[in-house]
Parts: structure tokens; sequence; C-alpha cells
């Protein structure tokens, strides 16, 4: 009720007005779609998402020549520029252009312009477009139909039916904001559209999705460009579940998440929310192992979530990624996968090469080093092939597959497993990966297995990167390091990042490596073959302004090979307390792992405790179907199970 913040706005905006009919593009022209105000377009779109809100605060207040004046000299021009003038950036499928179709279309609310609405709704039309922008070289103009841009094709096409976004949970928590905003502005003002439900309620989905998406400390795994440290505590994410709370049926377990939030909007569903909380109605989300599908039919992969809990109710997260590519947001790193604990990261996806916003780091924005490393298959944990990224490190190609789920097992709690494959990544090469959580009372924490199986046509090099964090402990190869010159491991494709410091050659079929992090000891235990060559490298290589971090990684190596089969466990086995100096279990406890048996259709992995405990895993490659009974011989032993997977105990 106090006029003096109308006046400020009012003020503010006619300033605007005035500047911006003669207002150049910005000097930088460093985006693909160049803005005025800011220097993308994609700021440009920011700015009016809020002062859309802002100017219809006002409108009454404004007198009918303030409204005209503002309408014909700022906004209309603003979302012509936005939409029309940049077609690249309003007129595809993507975050950049959910901003965009939301900007247009608030303000034609505010200004109850139906034909910018309706471009904001359903897109550009090729007649619509000056005929020296309808170039679609770049994959980013849609020109088919009306189904193929604007904001309901972003609710079609970005999401999969469960809620997935394809470019990842770093971009849905930023582009949430406008979906949700947009999104109530149509509830108010376009109730016939039924936006909330619209694709089986797929913006309620799509917040649930993003909320399952974190490690146990509420970040959001940091898949595809992704700025570690993101969290559930994102404004964008408050701004999710108070609206979703209050506008999608109530949910209790909602009210938990608003509590470590510790914040709620000033609004009817802020004040929603915490009159909920102050009367004891929240509900604890539990975050569950879950599946998730990408592409807009569930057809093109997916990320698969393992949780298990120790007996102190300590989370072990295990997460791999078998997506589609993502757009140009995406990584080449088929069937790769992070794993957390209550400490963090233990084995780590790198995320994003950006220091997001630090003027000093490029301005704020993605780094060269994003595309050289960051990206490429290297720089994750799968396997790359005769030194060159998935895909070629081409998105283009990329985005033409994904992999196929083999299997997904979560019925038992303590025995979780994911299993999927890739055929396309690399020509005549196929790749099947099953990773295993498994909790048992002979461990102090759930253990990892890993079965990493590729088949090619010709002989390849094979590495198999692992991306720990920590200090490492000991190797039980004998590793030459280099200590007087570093080189470079590679020339491209991210090896030319990688510092060489040790390498050497197992002379045992069963190698050992332990490291220490965060308070606690860990151990991979692999099998390896004659030739095989472990590799310790850094990144931080080729790297002239110091724009990335100089993490350690263990590359385990095979030459010359066409069939290969890399094994991993995985175990933490012990902690260290700096006050009292003693550690606790800091050796593993894993003794020996052997492949017992292996083709393109069975393959049996058996793992044994220093105690003589022993563990088979048997896994169906081919047959996927929970009713099929096999059978088979190995080393003299009949082994029978029902299944794709089995875990037996001796």
């Amino acid at each position: 009720g106090d006029e003096k913040y109308a006046i400020y706005v009012r003020d503010m905006l006619l300033a605007y007005a005035k500047m911006y009919p003669e207002l150049p593009l910005h000097p930088t022209k460093r985006s693909y779609a160049t803005g005025k105000i800011f220097w993308q377009c994609l700021n440009d779109a920011n700015w009016l998402v809020y002062v859309s809100q802002a100017y219809d605060c006002i409108y009454h207040f404004l007198s009918e020549q303030e409204r005209e004046k503002l309408e014909k000299d700022l906004f209309k021009p603003f979302a012509d520029f936005l939409s029309i003038g940049n077609p690249q950036f309003f007129n595809r499928i993507h975050n950049h252009s959910t901003w965009a179709n939301a900007a247009v279309g608030m303000i034609a609310i505010v200004m109850e312009d139906s034909v910018l609405l309706n471009r904001a709704l359903y897109g550009l039309q090729k007649d619509n477009i000056p005929e020296d922008l309808r170039d679609d070289d770049n994959g980013f103009i849609k020109l088919k139909d009306q189904n193929e841009a604007g904001f309901l094709a972003q609710l079609d096409h970005s999401f999969s039916p469960d809620g997935y976004f394809t470019e990842g949970p770093y971009y849905l928590r930023y582009a949430i904001f406008p979906f949700l905003k947009f999104g109530k502005a149509l509830v108010n003002n376009q109730p016939e559209l039924d936006i909330l439900a619209y694709r089986d309620s797929i913006l309620k989905k799509s917040v649930y999705a993003l909320l399952h998406q974190t490690d146990p400390n509420g970040l959001f795994f940091p898949i595809n460009d992704a700025q570690k440290g993101m969290s559930w505590r994102a404004r964008e994410v408050i701004t999710a579940v108070d609206n979703i709370y209050y506008h999608c049926g109530q949910d209790a377990d909602l009210l938990s998440i608003a509590q470590l939030q510790n914040r709620v909007l000033l609004d009817e569903t802020g004040m929603a929310v915490a009159k909920a909380i102050q009367s004891g109605k929240a509900a604890s989300l539990k975050l569950n192992s879950m599946l998730f599908t990408d592409g807009n039919n569930g057809d093109e992969g997916g990320l698969a979530i393992l949780r298990s809990f120790n007996e102190n109710e300590n989370e072990t997260c295990l997460v791999m990624k078998f997506t589609a590519q993502g757009m140009g947001h995406g990584h080449f790193d088929k069937l790769t996968y992070a794993l957390y604990d209550e400490t963090g990261e233990v084995i780590q996806d790198y995320g994003s090469a950006r220091w997001v916003n630090i003027d000093q780091k490029g301005g704020g924005r993605y780094l060269p080093e994003n595309k050289t490393f960051a990206k490429q298959t290297v720089a994750h944990n799968t396997v790359t092939i005769n030194e060159v990224s998935h895909f070629e490190g081409k998105v283009e190609k990329g985005e033409k597959h994904s992999p196929d789920l083999h299997f997904f097992k979560a019925d038992n709690k303590d025995f979780l497993a994911i299993s999927a494959r890739d055929n396309h990544a690399y020509p005549g090469v196929e790749m099947q990966r099953t990773l295993a959580l498994v909790k048992d009372e002979h461990f102090r924490n759930p253990l990892v297995i890993d079965v990493f199986r590729v088949s090619a046509d010709t002989e390849k090099q094979m590495d198999f990167p692992l991306w720990f964090h920590g200090h490492l402990l000991s190797t039980s190869a004998t590793l030459k390091t280099n200590v007087s010159a570093l080189k470079p491991l590679g020339e491209k494709y991210g090896y030319q990042h990688l510092w060489h410091e040790a390498s050497g050659f197992p002379d045992q079929p069963f190698h050992q490596m332990t490291w220490f992090a965060n308070g606690k000891f860990f151990t991979v235990s692999s099998t390896t073959e004659k030739g095989d060559e472990i590799i310790l490298a850094r990144g931080g290589a080729n790297d002239p302004n110091f724009n990335l971090r100089h993490d350690p990684v263990y590359i385990h190596r095979k030459s010359s090979v066409k069939d290969a089969i890399f094994i991993n466990i995985i175990e933490s086995h012990g902690t260290y307390n700096p006050v009292s100096e003693i550690p606790l279990s800091p050796f593993a406890t894993v003794s020996s792992v052997d492949i017992l048996y292996d083709s393109g259709k069975y393959t049996i992995v058996s793992l044994s405790k220093e105690n003589g405990l022993k563990w088979e895993l048997a896994i169906a490659n081919l047959n996927n179907s929970e009713t099929a009974n096999h059978s088979l011989e190995a080393n003299g032993v009949i082994y029978k199970w029902k299944g794709p997977i089995t875990l037996i105990k001796k």
C-alpha cells in the first residue's frame, strides 16, 4: 500500500522505455543470441520474466498514457526482439527457450496481448521468421509445426514421462522457475489450459524428480554441464516447492524440504507452507532407489539411483547415467557412474569447467576446458577407446542414440542392481555395464560391484578411469613414478589435460588400490590380465589459466584387445580420527576377485573376504526376464538362478 514502491518501479520502467528504442546490441557479441541490455538474450529474458511481475503489480497505478508508452516503446519491442528477432533462441527445445517463452508469455498476459501469448505458447511459425534467419544448420530452429516450439512444446519434449529433464538436474533447477512462474500466470489467466495437469501433471513430477536427484547431503548430482554444490536450498527450488505444495495437492512430504530450505516465498504459497509446518503437518520425503527414464517418450535411456543404508543409517548412493546426450549441455559419458556417502563424493563426476558468475574466470561463463576436458569421456568413470571420446565428442552424433536399459533391481534393499548397454558410442563396439550395491553384515558399509564388458570388432586400446577423491595410500602393483618431469597422457579428447604421474604393469591377476578421503579408507579391488597397465594421472595439464581442478584419476588400461571385462569392487572399510591418531580397519577385507565365467550370454564373478567367506555374482547378459531360469557349468560347478542377476553367498 506504500506508493513510493510503485513510483520507483514506474520511474525505472519509463527510463528503460526512453532508452530501449535506440539501444543497440550488447557490444560483446559473444553469444549465439546477443542481447541488448545484457550480453545474451537469455539474460534479457530473465529480466523480462521478473519485470513482467513488477509491471503487473503497478499496472492499475499507472495512467493509460504511461501504460501505452511502456508497451509501445519497451515491452512489445522487447518481446519481438526475444522472439521474431532471435528465432534461434526462442524457437527450440532448451532451458534458454523456456525462459524466452515465459518472458514473452508473461508480459503478454499483463498487456492482454493474445498474439504474443499465442507465440509464447506455440512458438514462431515460419512466416513470422525473417527469411535470413530461417537457417536450421545449428539445429536451433524448429519450424515444422506448432508442436515443436513454444512453452507447451517445452513441456512435451524437455521431460520424460516421469519428470526427468534431459539437460540434467542442474538445469532443471534453473528452468523450473520460468516453468512455474509462467505456469502460475496461466493458472490465473488461462484456466482452460489446465497447465498444472498438462501431460499428466508433468510439472509436479519434474519437481519430485528434481528433489530425488540429490546426494545424501541434498546436492544435485553434477551430471552434464553442472556447477557442483547446487542444492535444493536454491531460490528456484524454494519457488518450486511452495508452488507445487499450494497448487498441486498440498503433499506433506514437500514440507520437510521446505523445513530444510528454512525459507518460503512472500506470497500465498509460502504462507500456506509456513502455516502447514507450524501446524505439524510435515512428513519426510523418502529418497529411495529409483529409475528415471529419459526422452519425451521415456525410451532414450535413463538415470538409475541406488540408495543403501548401513546400521547407523548413513547412506551410500550410487548413480548410473545412461541417458540421452542432453543436448548442448550433455557430456560424452555413456554408462558412467558416481558414488556418494554421507561425507560427499567418493567417486566423482567432474561437472562443468566453469566458475559461475565469478568474473575473473572468463566472466563467469563456460571456460574453454569445458569442451576440451569436462565434456570428454576420459573425464568420467566409463570406458574410453583408442583415446577418442564417445561419438568423437560431437553432439549431433550423440543426439541420435542413447543406451538401453537391461534391468533395474530394487525390490531387495540389501541387493540393488542396474544394468545397461550401449552399441553406438563407437562403431563396431558393444559396451555393457552392470552395477550392484550390496549390503551385508560382514562388511562395514555397502559394497559396490562393477562389471563392465566391452566387445569390439577389431583390437583396441581400452581405458577405464576411476575418478576418486582423496589421497593415494597404496597400490599392490609396483608403479614407476615420474618424479622429475611430467608429460600429458595424450594429445586430445581430454587426455591433453592429464598429467601422467605414474604407471606400472601388475604381475598378479588381482590388483588393489587404497586411498583416504574425508576421514575414511577406501579400496578398489580389480581383476587384471597379463599386459594390463595401471596409470595414475591428475588433471591440470595444458591449462595455462588454472581453470581445471587438479583431481587424481586411476586408469586401468588394456591394450590391443577385442573383448575385455573390467571388474571393480569398491569397499569403504575404515576410518581415521586425527585427534586420537588411531586408524580403524585401514586395510581392505576383500582378499580376491575372480572371473569364474564370461561369455556374451553369462558372466559370473566371485569375491572373497579375508576370513574365507565368498560371494558369487551371476549375471544374464542377454535375457532380462524376471521369470527366466538359468543354468550353466563353470569350473565343474553347476549354477542355477532365476531372473537376470543373483548374488550367491558361500
